[in-house]
């Protein structure tokens, strides 16, 4: 049967925020994000902008796999779980487990212990928040009325995910700010355990609102669970579930591909702001102007998210990714043919733009073709082929860039990357192949 999105049903955000249990589920996410964000901003500001550490490409892409290792490890594991336990359950546990780690790392930074210590507890606090998101996801479609779902799918992924990503930069914006506030009364490295001490009470607050829904409210029902036991080879069950729908697993990849970009970008702007558009030894400065460019490529994810609707009702799902991945090939050119930092900033916004749209766009139609009692497995595969894709971004950046983050030879290669992938495997008859559906 063929979706058919009505032009007038397009953006109305505001009609589907007055949903009670998607309003419920934002709570949660933004809270829980909007920490994240700060608890990122006094991590990077403890391993890539202290005064006393001079970060290249190997130190700054090792910190980005040390975050992402756990997103990898987990996610397989999270799919099963999420379909066999309370949903609900799991996101507010995670939540205090969270938590109580941000009290011992804080206890870790302000005692210099050993990082082996720092890193240990790092990756379990993103293991944690692999669980949180990949429930959240799945949750989603479950708060929404269930005889308009599908039309709402892709506005509801545009409020959740977007406005999460939107949160996760204020949340660093606020950690920014709050050392700079406090800068003249604490060293550098308590500042940062000042901001984990306040992540805790930012976890500890969207655990307490997880409790805002009863203990099945958000899934999985008792026919699912009841209907198999939990076997190993269920692991799988994802990417068998999504053999059906070809077309998703190749808007899976475009996501991944784009993501990988994206990072690689991120890791070039972070030495650029650290090491060349900024004074070396003026580390903060750095910090601020790095932060100001995560800030518009923010600004780019919400118009991201904004013109998806639109776009999907004019040009249907899969033409809509094709377009939005050969402009993320013209913003990788553009940043390549001239690199300075206002190119940065430009090149940053349309990249979280088009980067978004095809998530959005990614999420809903996932969301929209998979039964919810295989959806939390289908979106752990989607966030392990995800995270692969960053973690080869970071490494490929790793490679290429020097310690001045200047290196053309970068962005050209992504945008080749992006080009090919566009040509050769998201053609028109190849990428609706399994999909009787234009949306």
């Amino acid at each position: 049967m063929r979706l058919k999105i009505r032009p007038e049903n397009i953006g109305e955000f505001w009609q589907i925020v007055s949903g009670k249990k998607l309003r419920k589920l934002l709570l949660v996410r933004w809270c829980g994000q909007i920490t994240d964000g700060l608890f990122q901003a006094a991590l990077a500001s403890y391993v890539l902008f202290s005064p006393e550490r001079q970060p290249n490409a190997t130190a700054a892409a090792t910190a980005f796999a040390t975050v992402l290792l756990p997103y990898s490890i987990v996610a397989p594991f999270a799919g099963v779980i999420l379909d066999r336990f309370s949903r609900q359950r799991i996101i507010r546990n995670s939540n205090l487990i969270r938590a109580v780690l941000c009290i011992l790392i804080a206890i870790v930074l302000q005692n210099k212990f050993s990082n082996i210590l720092l890193v240990a507890f790092v990756l379990c606090v993103f293991g944690a928040n692999r669980l949180i998101l990949a429930g959240l996801s799945a949750a989603l479609p479950l708060t929404l009325e269930t005889n308009t779902k599908k039309e709402q799918l892709i506005s509801a992924n545009a409020i959740a995910v977007t406005g999460g990503t939107i949160f996760v930069v204020i949340g660093g914006g606020l950690g920014i700010g709050i050392k700079k506030l406090l800068d003249l009364n604490f060293s550098s490295d308590n500042l940062d355990s000042v901001l984990i001490c306040i992540a805790i009470l930012g976890y500890l607050s969207a655990a307490l609102f997880m409790n805002r829904f009863t203990e099945r409210e958000i899934g999985p029902m008792e026919f699912e669970i009841s209907s198999a036991t939990v076997k190993v080879n269920e692991i799988k069950a994802g990417f068998v579930a999504l053999r059906e729908h070809n077309d998703i697993i190749r808007a899976i990849v475009t996501v991944a591909l784009q993501r990988s970009s994206l990072t690689a970008l991120t890791l070039m702007a972070l030495l650029l702001e650290r090491n060349t558009f900024n004074d070396p030894n003026l580390p903060d400065t750095g910090l601020t102007s790095f932060g100001f460019a995560l800030a518009i490529a923010g600004i780019g994810v919400g118009v991201g998210a904004v013109i998806a609707p639109y776009g999907v009702s004019k040009f249907g799902r899969h033409r809509f990714i094709r377009i939005m991945l050969l402009l993320c090939v013209l913003a990788l050119t553009n940043f390549a043919i001239s690199i300075n930092e206002i190119n940065l900033i430009v090149s940053a916004f349309f990249l979280g733009l088009f980067g978004q749209a095809i998530k959005v766009t990614t999420d809903a139609l996932a969301q929209s073709r998979v039964n919810d009692d295989y959806r939390g497995r289908v979106f752990a595969f989607y966030d392990v082929v995800v995270n692969f894709g960053i973690v080869c971004g970071a490494l490929m950046a790793a490679v290429l860039l020097p310690a001045s983050g200047i290196a053309k030879s970068l962005p050209i290669l992504f945008a080749f990357l992006l080009f090919f992938y566009n040509l050769i495997f998201l053609r028109k008859f190849k990428f609706l192949a399994d999909s009787n559906s234009t949306i």
